[in-house]
């Protein structure tokens, strides 16, 4: 028994030395005693390490032993250190820039740079080198830092200093975030990222939004960064075509680690072309990417950002190179606002050869449990592999505490007896809000300018409504909203109270009801905006939307079936019947124009479009999207936006005699719909194609038809599913259709290459659609025109079959 209780406490001591870890930690300089930010220190011939921070510091835990440190950064001769850690310690290290010489290079003026050559290699290596590591699993640290670095004293009549928490310049740090995960990768596109921890500076109960998915930027793909800072994306160095598009020079070479690495400068060829300036190393004989220290400027057609730089390192993991360590910094000026900030990634511990379960790539690419975000500072403390800056713990203390403050009530009920006085202004304007953020509840009053309209049916009315929402810890919430209608010339007063309850955020699930009655389009698609509609009656006497009024009983729910898949049912009953103009009030007279009647068929004769009647109809749809990858936190799933297209199924039965209903149809209809599929430089493509039929049409009404999203306006809001040339009602059906409608953003390929032009960063566009049915059948339209953001100016053409009918300017705005 005592030589057992020997053995163990033995057993137990040995392992704690073996396991006892220690701190080497220091500062990284050149040799002017200038920090090296960002510099890697890793254990030799591993994947184990860190990086210093913005200051040159760097904190590493290691075992007991004799260990191989390597001090590695972009444009230094790396070193090597060999120490013998038995407690911690402060290792300084200084480096000096490397020295890349042209042994045994010759270059002449009338001959090829010798970068070509390299960058061929590359090239024709490219393929292999992106498909090589079928899969792998890693660690990954991410920090992120945004800081403010002027900004105006008040923006909109907002005290800026106030509001961002800044310094008396108007300065500091308003992002700060870090974040632990474990990575896990499978070719061509599977992800899998399980976060550890998450901390958010001044968001306690925050999770970072940080993705090591969104750090990996692979330039051994042809085109990256598509639709995130641009709409083309941009052209890798060594790219397939590549060389049509830079110019080479080559820097010299030098030895790293028994490798002989070239050190190549890229040039744009042409200033605005979509590509890349700085430096690339490649590795001789294997042509793999060593370093990228690169960067993209306005020039290259990025949005929002002035300037992005990209800096990677790789390490030789078996025999393959991994990243190790990448970095983003990033600086611009929006409206006066001059910003800064980086988003460091460290990559360890890799396994090149993971074996994964069954159906491990489910679609979720990150998993956040609720957790992640509970770990103390003596944690962090414990596994930050970065040093955090003097200012970075400061604002941890400071928004940390003031995060604590804001969650008081006493708090919070002082903040919102300011935030909640009531003005005439703000009611008129944008409306007025009661919040209770301490018990997350939330009244809205709809402004009272919005709500005012004119029509020809109601004359000069009001719709006005009151939301009241509450919402819960895990984001489940209920809302209630009544709503008032009153119409000044036909003396109607209607009303509804509506409420929804979202019961499963992981589900995706709701459900809904609302009863009342009300004054509703004719084409439940819609026509034209009350404010739009407002204007072409009172000052042109164009009175475009017909209404007719419904009393109504609606209860729907909603909830995922499956990833991706979404199932939704409907009920509703409704007592409808036709309206009639009762005014024609105009502010100018246009002798040459008169009102139309509310019958779109018989603009010049009141005459009821349908008789009073009664319809109950249940609806049921299933939306599946291809592909579809989702986000899982506590508080909900959350989709991405998925690269493949999204289908729709539907089915709507009409129920003769239930609850006295007058109606008597069957309808289906199928639809495919894909948003922005990238073409690399040419732009992105759009596309909706739908079909439907009534297989019954026995008995039914103009409401119950299947209308479609027409215009007939100059400006109006942009839709993939709208017309831009197309009636708003003569073209309904109860019979049968067929819709497309496709659209092509050559995001800016022709024009930037105009010189007076390109600084406007202007888009391309064309488009076209097309709707065949019974009443319509060989409808026809196509566009084009040029976008900037979100304002959209075209020119198009319609036809019906042959004959050209309409055309015109629009403007469209929005997103």
């Amino acid at each position: 028994m005592i030589k057992f209780c020997t053995l163990l406490i033995f057993c137990s001591l040995t392992n704690f030395a073996f396991s006892q870890q220690f701190t080497v930690s220091g500062t990284i300089k050149d040799i002017s005693g200038q920090p090296v930010p960002f510099a890697s220190v890793y254990l030799k011939n591993t994947t184990q390490g860190t990086s210093a921070n913005v200051d040159g510091k760097y904190e590493l835990k290691i075992s007991k032993g004799e260990h191989t440190l390597s001090f590695r950064a972009v444009g230094y001769k790396q070193q090597e250190h060999i120490l013998n850690v038995s407690a911690s310690s402060i290792f300084n290290v200084s480096l000096t820039s490397e020295n890349y010489t042209l042994n045994n290079v010759t270059i002449r003026a009338s001959a090829e740079d010798p970068a070509y050559a390299i960058i061929r290699k590359a090239i024709a290596q490219r393929k292999t080198h992106l498909e090589e590591v079928k899969s792998f699993t890693c660690d990954v640290y991410i920090k992120g830092v945004q800081r403010l670095k002027s900004a105006p004293k008040k923006f909109m009549g907002r005290d800026i200093r106030k509001v961002m928490e800044l310094d008396t310049n108007r300065q500091g740090i308003i992002y700060l975030s870090e974040s632990q995960s474990k990575f896990s990768f499978r070719r061509p596109n599977d992800v899998h990222e399980e976060m550890i921890s998450s901390k958010v500076a001044g968001r306690n109960n925050a999770f970072s939004f940080n993705k090591a998915s969104d750090l990996i930027i692979n330039f051994y793909d042809n085109y990256l960064l598509e639709n995130t800072l641009s709409s083309r994306g941009f052209i890798s160095p060594i790219a397939d075509n590549a060389l049509f598009y830079y110019k080479y020079k080559y820097l010299g070479e030098t030895k790293e680690n028994g490798e002989t690495v070239n050190k190549i400068e890229v040039i744009p060829r042409r200033t605005n072309d979509p590509v890349f300036r700085g430096i690339i190393y490649i590795i001789n004989d294997s042509w793999r990417i060593y370093n990228t220290d690169l960067f993209l400027t306005k020039n290259a057609g990025i949005n929002f950002i002035d300037t992005l730089s990209i800096s990677q390192q790789f390490t030789k993991v078996k025999d393959v190179y991994m990243p190790t360590a990448i970095n983003f910094q990033f600086n611009g000026n929006v409206l006066g606002f001059k910003f800064a900030g980086y988003y460091v990634g460290i990559y360890s511990n890799y396994d090149v050869s993971p074996v994964f379960p069954k159906n491990f790539f489910n679609g979720e690419i990150l998993k956040v449990t609720r957790l992640v975000n509970k770990k103390d500072s003596v944690y962090w403390n414990n596994n930050r592999p970065i040093p955090l800056t003097p200012d970075e713990k400061i604002n941890y203390v400071v928004k940390d505490s003031i995060a604590k403050r804001k969650e008081s009530k006493s708090y919070l009920d002082s903040l919102e007896k300011e935030n909640n006085k009531f003005g005439i202004g703000k009611l008129l304007l944008r409306g007025y809000s009661i919040n209770d953020r301490y018990d997350s509840v939330y009244i809205s009053f709809d402004p009272v300018l919005r709500s005012l309209m004119y029509n020809t049916v109601e004359g000069f009315a009001i719709k006005y409504g009151i939301t009241y929402r509450k919402v819960f810890g895990d984001r489940r919430s209920y809302s209630i909203r009544p709503e008032l209608r009153y119409g000044f010339s036909n003396q109607k007063l209607t009303g509804s109270l509506s409420g929804s309850y979202f019961y499963n955020p992981l589900k995706r699930a709701s459900v809904g009801a609302s009863f009342g009655n009300g004054i509703f389009d004719l084409n439940n698609l819609g026509s034209m905006t009350s404010l739009g509609n407002t204007i072409n009656s009172l000052l042109y006497e164009k009175n475009f939307p017909k209404f007719y009024q419904k009393s109504f009983v609606n209860i729907n729910t909603t909830r995922e079936l499956a990833t991706g898949l979404q199932g939704s049912l409907s009920f509703d009953y409704t007592r409808n019947n036709t309206l009639t103009n009762t005014t024609d009030f105009k502010f100018l007279d246009n002798k040459e124009r008169e009102f139309t009647s509310n019958n779109p068929f018989t603009p010049t004769t009141e005459t009821p479009l349908f008789p009073t009647y009664t319809s109950t109809s249940a609806t049921a749809s299933l939306t599946y999207t291809f592909g579809q990858k989702y986000i899982t936190r506590p508080d909900g799933k959350f989709y991405t936006e998925s690269k493949f297209p999204r289908i729709t199924a539907l089915y709507k039965k009409g129920f003769n005699g239930l609850l006295g209903s007058d109606v008597d149809y069957d309808f289906v209809k199928a639809e495919i719909y894909q948003d922005r599929i990238g073409l690399g430089l040419w732009g992105y493509t759009s596309f909706l194609v739908g079909a439907g039929k009534f297989l019954n049409n026995s008995s039914m009404y103009y409401p119950e038809y299947k209308h479609f999203a027409g215009n007939i306006s100059t400006i109006f809001p942009p839709n993939l599913r709208k017309f831009q040339y197309l009636e708003f009602y003569q073209f309904s059906t109860n019979q049968q259709y067929f819709e497309a409608h496709l659209e092509h953003n050559f995001a800016g390929f022709f024009l930037n290459k105009v010189p007076l032009l390109r600084k406007a960063k202007l888009e391309e566009f064309v488009g076209g659609g097309y709707l065949s049915s019974p009443e319509k059948r060989n409808y026809k339209e196509f566009y084009f025109g040029l976008q900037r953001l979100v304002l959209r100016v075209s020119y198009g053409f319609a036809y019906d079959g042959a004959q050209k009918i309409s055309q015109g300017f629009r403007i469209s705005y929005g997103f």
